[in-house]
């Protein structure tokens, strides 16, 4: 039969910390029970606080978990108003406690030696006990600016911009019990519950918002990115089926389709009746999207086009939305007509039916199980002589007339291709905007748990919080600030997106080179969450260990890094050499073979030599030292081109023997771009609490980007010795700093309690 416990009996109050005490180290044993038992009897405490107290200590029948937390929550009501209590030892504490407790005076003779008793047979000195019950540590002090002091809503506007009514909508609809994380689900379950979700999403409008008004939709591109970066807090299987249907399929048929498209077909896109998929990855080809195998040849008999797979290997492979839910597929093929190929298109191939059975000519298979992202129904594509008609070409770009003949106003296959990938780059975007939401996620969980979580410490003094570990701060405090770093880039590229503010050879550029080195980032920092979390990060429930999944394949779609971090290479040469997109490779040779190296723009050189902290937390000197590096890099990468192609060397190889010359200049040149973005917002802000703990973030972001390439920057005599055993030295400083905001930083993500999950780690609900 269960004890009947009392949790608030008055005269047991100054026992329950050792009840507590007693039971937090495991079972206890009908020997030391006993014990207890005979010692307490003999201090001559009241019958009725002996029987209190021993029910509690019944080997045969111990407290619940529940019972326990009861207990601490009954200690921690009553001294919640004891001043300077994490300095009292254990008897102490159980005599303020009681005083405060009871309303009246000190602890009778009895009730004393008891106490005493008990501390020493549990062996229980000094104020660490106290410390333990109460669960308060001290911070270790640092000169930052206080937390209590920061503007959260302020910073959550600053970071969601023109976004900001939007996500605050979209981040309310996420705390609904049907999206709601439930770890765990089998494939079925998971697909069935991830579509679910995105016909909630479609019915609340969500779906409308990239397309324009004369079609039904809500005509703000720029909200569609905010969504989907929000989404990105909340389940990467959800972000990514959103992505395929309204980003990538809807997206296809509203930039390269014309107005018979738009008419007919997204209406049904945006409202979901017409589930879509976006096929144009191959099993043999990957990334080389422009050597694609599927054919699309034009029948001139029937005016028909004939969408074929030439052998398995060119089954289109990974598609989203293809392995159950999707009707119909924006396909990229080789387009055949007048007897010759014109390259790469896109056409509008329906691939099953009402019922969800195969189409005729269309072989469709499950890729099954994945690393991550099992509620996505990724599948295989297969075509057998399946006949469309010859408006199913998307014909923005290029159209075939009624009699089979090809017109386009884009001369050329290759410029033809890139103007037709390139409007596609909102993809790339989306892909690195969701991989930012995806790093804060794992900070804002690893944060709150390092912040009340506790492991080791003084002797005497208690446990100390993870995050005042300097070790824990430099591990989790720069990932902090790189994130805010790219989350402000992303801002700034959404906007240069939306409202056509820049070239698109370079939002190309900036949309590649982002995506890329904002997807590697978020891998790394979700990585680093998990493990600082230790084994409770691995747990399902706490997200950690799926999240790390899910981004994993973020830095291999909409372009596998490596690949799209050569294009951002390409293009910092294409400053120099306007046409070496257009002629390839082979222009650039060509470009290359008759310049000199010295033509490229070359800056003043600049030097840190000194080791004061103000000089290297001066912005436009560490601004300007990104630059310098971005610069000679391209300058260097050009030269090694120059010097292979002038004795020989095939271009191609040229390019292949430089690509990792080429992959440094492009993280140069993005690292300097974020850097110098994370400058402008914060000389924007007005003075106060908020610009100051940004300054900090800003000056730790680029002082561990100059740390992470610091041998070349002393290789080249950019940096002294010195200056560089300070940058070290700062980096620790300035992440102390950093620790002290870190709450109100993580918090600024305005990621709901509820979308967060992972309760065990966070401690709220």
């Amino acid at each position: 039969m269960a004890t009947a416990r009392t949790f608030d009996d008055p005269d047991l109050l100054p026992f329950l910390p050792f009840i507590y005490l007693a039971w937090s180290d495991g079972e206890l044993g009908d020997t030391e029970v006993d014990s207890i038992c005979a010692e307490l009897s003999s201090t001559g405490v009241t019958k009725d606080c002996q029987m209190a107290f021993v029910g509690w200590l019944d080997p045969d029948d111990p407290p619940s978990p529940n019972e326990l937390s009861r207990v601490l929550d009954t200690i921690r009501s009553h001294s919640s108003d004891i001043d300077d209590v994490e300095t009292l030892d254990i008897e102490s504490f159980a005599k303020t406690l009681a005083e405060t407790g009871r309303g009246q005076g000190d602890l009778t003779a009895a009730e004393q030696q008891a106490i005493r008793m008990l501390g020493e047979h549990l062996g229980l000195s000094g104020n660490e006990p106290t410390r333990a019950v109460i669960g308060h540590v001290t911070p270790i002090p640092t000169t930052a600016t206080a937390s209590s002091e920061l503007d959260v809503a302020e910073l959550i506007a600053l970071r969601d911009g023109p976004r900001h009514e939007i996500k605050e909508r979209l981040r309310a609809l996420l705390t609904e019990p049907e999206f709601e994380h439930v770890p765990g689900l089998g494939i079925d379950e998971y697909r069935a519950r991830v579509l679910s979700q995105l016909e909630r999403l479609t019915a609340e409008g969500y779906g409308r918002l990239g397309f324009p008004h004369e079609y039904g939709g809500a005509g703000d591109q720029s909200d569609f990115v905010g969504a989907f970066s929000v989404l990105a807090h909340h389940d990467l299987s959800l972000l990514t089926k959103y992505g395929v249907q309204f980003g990538l399929y809807g997206g296809a048929i509203l930039r390269l389709g014309t107005e018979r498209h738009h008419v007919e077909l997204l209406e049904p896109m945006m409202s979901m009746a017409m589930p879509g998929c976006f096929a144009m990855t191959e099993t043999d080809h990957g990334s080389n999207v422009q050597a694609l195998e599927t054919t699309a040849t034009f029948d001139d008999a029937t005016g028909e086009f004939v969408v074929h797979t030439p052998h398995h290997g060119a089954g289109k492979d990974y598609i989203g939305n293809a392995a159950k839910d999707g009707r119909t597929a924006v396909v990229f093929a080789q387009l055949h007509a007048e007897g010759r190929g014109h390259g790469v298109h896109a056409f509008i191939v329906p691939i099953r039916s009402d019922d969800g059975e195969p189409l005729p000519g269309v072989t469709i298979e499950d890729d099954g199980p994945k690393a991550g992202l099992n509620g996505v129904d990724n599948g295989r594509l297969w075509f057998d002589q399946v006949r469309i008609p010859r408006t199913a070409l998307l014909d923005k770009f290029a159209s075939v007339t009624e009699d089979g003949k090809y017109d386009s106003p884009i001369p050329g296959i290759g410029k033809r291709f890139f103007t037709t990938i390139a409007t596609l780059v909102g993809g790339r975007i989306g892909v690195g905007t969701g991989a930012i939401s995806a790093a804060e996620t794992a900070l804002a969980i690893a944060v709150r748990y390092g912040l009340r979580r506790r492991q080791f410490g003084p002797e005497n003094r208690g446990e100390t919080t993870l995050l005042d570990y300097p070790q824990h701060q430099r591990r989790l405090m720069p990932l902090l600030a790189t994130t805010w770093a790219y989350r402000f880039a992303f801002e700034h590229l959404i906007d240069d997106y939306s409202q056509d503010r820049i070239e698109g050879r370079v939002l190309e550029g900036h949309a590649a080179g982002l995506k890329t080195f904002a997807t590697w980032h978020a891998a790394r920092t979700i990585s680093e969450c998990r493990e600082a979390c230790g084994g409770a990060g691995y747990m399902g429930r706490n997200r950690l260990g799926l999240l790390r999944a899910d981004i994993d394949i973020f830095q291999t779609y909409e372009g596998d890094n490596t690949v799209l971090a050569q294009l951002v290479a390409r293009g910092l040469l294409s400053n120099y050499a306007q046409q070496f997109n257009d002629l390839g490779l082979l222009g650039t040779a060509r470009f290359l073979a008759g310049r000199a190296v010295g033509t490229v723009r070359d800056v003043n050189p600049v030097v840190v030599g000194g080791a004061s902290e103000d000089s290297l937390r001066d912005p436009g000197r560490y601004v300007d030292l990104l630059r310098w590096r971005e610069d000679r890099l391209i300058a260097t990468l050009g030269a090694r081109l120059r010097h292979r192609i002038g004795e020989g060397t095939d271009s191609a190889v040229a390019f292949a023997e430089v690509q990792n010359h080429a992959i440094r200049a492009a993280r140069a040149h993005i690292e300097h771009l974020v850097t110098e973005r994370f400058v402008v917002v914060v000389a924007s802000m007005d003075s106060g609490p908020d610009r100051e703990a940004l300054q900090t973030l800003r000056d730790l972001h680029a002082l561990t980007t100059l740390e992470a390439d610091l041998a070349w920057f002393m290789e080249h005599g950019k940096l002294s010795a010195a200056a560089a055993k300070q940058l070290r030295t700062l980096i620790g400083t300035l992440s102390a700093d950093v620790r002290v905001v870190a709450r109100p930083l993580v918090d600024a993500f305005a990621i709901p309690d509820a979308v967060l999950g992972a309760e065990q780690l966070t401690g709220e609900r």
